[in-house]
């Protein structure tokens, strides 16, 4: 089986792969979300049945800890996680269902960095997320379109569509 993505990082960055792990990197790597660790356990069940959530803890833990995963909290009580390796990109929360939609904007990139340098300062790092409900207007239209779409956001794969990216 190939490697995937997330299990690459991990063997560049020397760590041990069990079967357990190479499982839990699978998942990740094929996550179109943001998952929580819940929802990696069960993804990870349907692979492996013996695996346990103490090891999906684990996992995330250390492979936040290596930089491979960010934690993102979006609210809802639960951290929610992000490969590093998607690029930069920015997150707009629909409040109302818990949709996260990633999207990238060059308007936003100069409106951050034209900030920074009127104040002074050198970016180290960004992050932005932005919280809304969807407009009464925007509600009538197909869930690939709307203001992210609008304001510059690649649109979603047809089998991302729907579904909390």
């Amino acid at each position: 089986m190939t490697q995937s993505r997330i299990e690459k990082a991990c063997i560049d960055q020397g760590l041990k792969m069990t079967g357990q792990r190479r499982t839990i990197a699978r998942v990740l790597s094929e996550a179109t979300d943001h998952p929580d660790v819940e929802e990696l356990y069960r993804r990870a069940l349907v692979i492996d049945a013996k695996i346990s959530i103490a090891t999906v803890y684990r996992t995330v833990r250390l492979l936040e800890e290596r930089g491979i995963l960010e934690r993102r909290d979006f609210g809802g009580g639960r951290s929610r996680y992000d490969p590093t390796d998607r690029g930069h990109h920015y997150h707009l929360i629909d409040v109302d269902n818990g949709k996260v939609i990633e999207f990238k904007d060059p308007g936003v990139e100069a409106a951050i960095a034209k900030i920074a340098e009127r104040l002074g300062f050198d970016l180290v790092g960004k992050r932005l997320e932005l919280y809304g409900r969807k407009t009464a207007g925007e509600q009538a239209r197909p869930a690939t379109r709307g203001r992210a779409a609008a304001a510059g956001a690649a649109p979603r794969p047809a089998q991302d569509r729907g579904r909390a990216v």
